[in-house]
């Protein structure tokens, strides 16, 4: 079984993110999208929000789980049993980052693989970061991301 982890915080997940889960389904059996928890980060939306939103989007497609976890990426792709790793690419900038990290993950773990896809040229804009900030100042960040926020 082919079983791939698509790590982050999601916050807000975005159209970016939903484009690499929708292009990597062909190539997995089964693709966990894996909402990363750190106590000490400070995030707009609630994790359940975040995971219960994810999971809407995906509630028809039996491929697709959303989980929580905690601690290194790697870690948590052994315990599942998934060796695959699914990241995606928007510039040059994210490439440095992630081949980074790749390579450390790599270095933690041989037996893991991470697969970079990248981002659709109409996507590459988007960012999480950037939504988050378009959020926090009243914007509409709706058609940043397949989820309906609500200005608050």
């Amino acid at each position: 079984m082919r079983k791939a982890v698509f790590p982050g915080s999601f916050d807000p997940f975005t159209n970016g993110h939903f484009d690499i889960v929708s292009r990597a389904l062909p190539l997995f059996d089964e693709i966990v999208v894996a909402i990363g928890h750190n106590s000490k980060k400070k995030y707009l939306f609630d994790l359940e929000s975040r995971k219960k939103s994810i999971q809407g989007l995906f509630e028809n497609n039996p491929k697709i789980s959303v989980q929580v976890y905690e601690g290194l990426t790697v870690d948590y792709c052994l315990s599942i049993n998934a060796p695959y790793i699914l990241r995606g690419l928007r510039n040059s900038t994210d490439f440095e980052y992630e081949r980074n990290i790749g390579q450390m993950n790599k270095a933690l773990q041989d037996e893991i693989e991470t697969v970079f896809f990248l981002t659709s040229p109409a996507l590459s804009a988007i960012s999480s970061t950037i939504v988050r900030d378009i959020y926090k100042n009243g914007g509409n960040i709706n058609q940043f991301t397949p989820l309906d926020y609500k200005i608050e």
